[in-house]
C-alpha cells in the first residue's frame, strides 16, 4: 500500500536554497512535501529522475494573466516553462475595481499598455464583478493549470474612485485620497498581494492618452502606501519615471517605504545611463533597512516585430496601413511589388501614440530569430551588419527580412546593449534584492515572448559569467516566492508546498515563437515551447509531461501572504 501520492526518485535537488545540488528522493503527500533525503515507502505515483535536476516550482511575480485567467484555464506561456505561482495585477493595469460604465476604458487601457487586442478583452472578460473584494471571488471560482496572485492596480482604482477626472489626470483631493486609500486596505484584507502603479511615460492609450496612474502627484502614491500601512500588509510594485532623474525616483522608493513600512518591488529597467544609479541608490536605502527589490529581465526586453505581429517597422507608414488586414498571403504578395516598396520604404511612421512611433523606428538593431532561438544573437543574424556586407540600406534588408517564410519571419530588438546587459546582471542571480521578472506573460500577445525567460535563463545563461544553477534557481523560486510574501513555496524541503519541476538540462531548450488564432474572438498570440521539462508539478499533481499538458487544473487563487513552512521531517540524505 502505498504511502504517498508521489515520490520523485533518484534525482538531483536543487532544493532553492542556492546551496549545492545533492541526490535525494521527494515525496509528497496531501500537495506538501513530506520527506526529502532517501524514501522508503513507495507513492501511488512514482517518477523516475535519474539524469535529471529536482527543482521548486519557479514563481514569476510579473505578469498580466489578470484577463487571461477569466476566459481560460491554461496560463500560457509561463505554466509551460516550468512556473508554478504567477503575480497578476502589475504596472497599475487591470480590471477591478471598475464601474460597467468603465468597462471600455479599462479595456482601452489594457490594450494600450500591454498590447492586448480591445475585441479579445471585450468577449472574454466576464466582468462577474466590480470592487476588488468582488474581484477576488470570481477569480477564487477560476481553475488553472498553475497558481495565481493578483495586486490591486492604480489606474482602474483612480478611475473608480474619481470618474472622468480620474481618467484624465486630474488631481485628487482629500477625499479622494482618503477613498482610494481605504480601499487598497480592503484589497490587502480581502487577499490582494499589494498595490500596483506605472509612471512609465510610454503607458499609455493606444489613442496617445497617458495611463491615469502616470504623471499623479506624490502624495497620491504616499496615501496608497499608508492603505498598505492600515492593513498591515502587502507590497508595493512600481514602474519608476524613467525620464526622471534616478535620485529623484530613488527619494520617492524611500517615502513610500516610510509611508507604508512594507516592502517595494520596482522594475529595473535597462534605459541610458540611469541603470547603475537606480542599482547604488537602492543599496544605499537597503543598507539603512528598507526592504526594496528590483524586478529585472534576464535578458534585454525583446520587441519581437513581423508581418503577422503587432507592429514592425513599416506598419505606421501610410502606404502600408491599407494593407494591415489583409490576408498574410495577400500582404506579402502585395509588399513585393516593387512601386509600393519603394513608396513605404520612402515613408516615415505616423501615429498619435509617441510611443508607437518611437517603437517602430529602425533605431538600435534588429536580429533575425531562426528556429534556434538563441537570444545571444551572432553577428549573422544582425540585419545592420548584413547590410553593410551587401552595401544596402538597412530598412531595405529589414522590409526584405520581414517577407522571409511566407511572411512569418520574427525580427527581435532589445532595448538596450545585449553583451552590456548581460554583463551588468551575471551579478544579481542568487541576490534576494534582484529578481529575474519583467516578462509579462499574459499581455503584449503579438509583441513581447518574454515570460519564456525561465527557459532561456537555464538554456543560455546558466555556466556563463558565473551564474550557477544553483543560484539561478534560487532566484526564481524562494528569492521570487520571498519578495511577494508567499513564503509557503519556492524550496524543497518538508512541510513546503509540493510545487516541483524535473528538469534534463541535456535536453533543456527554447523553440521560436510561433503565432496562434486561440485567443477569444479569434485573437492571436505569440506561444513559445520548451524541451526539457519532464515533469511539472502543481500542489502534488503532474500539470506537464514533457512540456504537455496532462490536463489537470490543480492552480488556484493564492489569497493574502503565507507563512513560511515548519519542517515536518529531517531530511535523510542519498549517500
Amino acid at each position: 500500500m502505498a504511502d504517498y501520492d508521489l515520490v520523485i526518485r533518484g534525482g538531483t535537488v536543487i532544493d532553492g536554497r542556492g546551496g549545492e545540488p545533492f541526490a535525494a528522493d521527494v515525496a509528497i503527500a496531501d500537495g506538501l512535501i513530506v520527506e526529502v533525503g532517501r524514501v522508503e515507502s513507495k507513492g501511488r505515483e512514482e517518477i523516475d529522475a535519474k539524469g535529471s535536476y529536482v527543482t521548486p516550482g519557479f514563481v514569476d511575480v510579473h505578469t498580466h494573466y489578470d484577463g487571461q485567467v477569466t476566459w481560460e484555464n491554461t496560463l500560457s506561456p509561463s505554466s509551460n516553462h516550468g512556473v508554478t505561482t504567477v503575480l497578476m495585477g502589475n504596472c497599475g493595469v487591470g480590471f477591478a475595481p471598475t464601474r460597467k460604465e468603465d468597462h471600455e476604458l479599462v479595456i482601452k487601457l489594457m490594450e494600450g499598455v500591454e498590447d492586448v487586442p480591445e475585441v479579445v478583452m471585450a468577449e472574454g472578460v466576464p466582468w462577474n464583478w466590480e470592487t476588488f473584494p468582488d474581484y477576488l471571488d470570481a477569480l477564487d471560482k477560476r481553475e488553472a493549470d498553475i497558481d495565481f496572485a493578483t495586486q490591486i492596480p492604480h489606474s482602474p482604482l483612480r478611475v473608480y474612485v474619481m470618474g472622468e477626472r480620474g481618467a484624465n489626470i486630474e488631481p485628487a483631493t482629500d477625499e479622494d485620497l482618503a477613498r482610494m486609500r481605504a480601499l487598497v486596505s480592503e484589497a490587502i484584507r480581502a487577499g490582494a498581494l499589494g498595490v500596483s502603479t506605472s509612471r512609465n511615460l510610454f503607458h499609455r492609450f493606444r489613442s496617445g492618452e497617458l495611463a491615469p496612474s502616470v504623471g499623479v502627484h506624490e502624495r497620491e502614491l504616499l496615501e496608497l502606501a499608508r492603505g498598505l500601512a492600515d492593513a498591515q500588509g502587502g507590497v508595493f510594485q512600481l514602474i519608476p519615471y524613467l525620464h526622471g532623474a534616478p535620485e529623484d525616483e530613488v527619494k520617492m522608493f524611500r517615502d513610500i517605504a516610510e509611508a507604508s513600512g512594507r516592502p517595494i518591488n520596482y522594475s529595473l529597467i535597462a534605459f541610458g545611463e540611469n541603470w547603475q544609479q537606480y542599482v547604488d541608490g537602492v543599496s544605499k536605502l537597503v543598507d539603512e533597512g528598507y526592504s526594496i527589490r528590483g524586478q529585472f529581465m534576464a535578458r534585454p526586453i525583446g520587441m519581437l516585430f513581423g508581418l503577422d505581429l503587432s507592429f514592425h517597422p513599416f506598419c505606421l507608414n501610410p502606404s502600408y496601413r491599407p494593407l494591415a488586414k489583409l490576408p498574410l498571403a495577400e500582404r506579402v504578395e502585395r509588399m513585393r511589388d516593387p512601386e509600393l516598396r519603394a513608396r513605404i520604404l520612402s515613408e516615415q511612421p505616423e501615429d498619435p501614440n509617441p510611443g508607437f512611433v518611437e517603437m517602430v523606428q529602425l533605431q538600435g538593431t534588429l536580429y533575425f530569430m531562426d528556429e534556434s532561438a538563441n537570444y545571444n544573437f551572432e553577428d549573422k543574424d544582425n540585419l545592420t551588419l548584413k547590410a553593410q556586407r551587401e552595401g544596402r540600406p538597412v530598412n531595405e534588408v529589414v522590409y526584405d527580412a520581414l517577407l522571409e517564410d511566407g511572411g512569418q519571419a520574427i525580427l527581435c530588438r532589445y532595448a538596450a546593449d545585449l553583451n552590456k546587459y548581460l554583463e551588468n546582471t551575471a551579478s544579481f542571480f542568487g541576490q534576494p534584492l534582484t529578481i529575474p521578472a519583467l516578462g509579462d506573460g499574459g499581455a503584449h500577445y503579438g509583441m513581447i515572448c518574454d515570460a519564456a525567460f525561465t527557459t532561456y535563463l537555464l538554456e543560455q545563461r546558466v555556466g556563463k559569467q558565473g551564474i550557477t544553477l544553483s543560484h539561478a534557481i534560487q532566484s526564481i523560486t524562494s528569492h521570487a516566492a520571498q519578495s511577494i510574501g508567499l513564503n509557503d513555496r519556492g524550496i524543497l524541503a518538508p512541510g513546503y508546498k509540493a510545487d516541483v519541476n524535473v528538469i534534463d538540462m541535456d535536453r533543456i531548450k527554447l523553440h521560436r515563437p510561433v503565432v496562434k488564432a486561440d485567443l477569444p474572438a479569434g485573437g492571436k498570440r505569440l506561444t513559445q515551447a520548451s524541451d526539457g521539462y519532464v515533469a511539472t508539478i502543481v500542489s502534488g499533481q503532474v500539470t506537464y509531461r514533457e512540456g504537455r499538458p496532462t490536463g489537470v487544473l490543480p492552480g488556484r487563487l493564492v489569497r493574502g501572504e503565507k507563512t513560511a513552512a515548519s519542517i515536518v521531517r529531517e531530511p535523510a540524505l542519498i549517500d
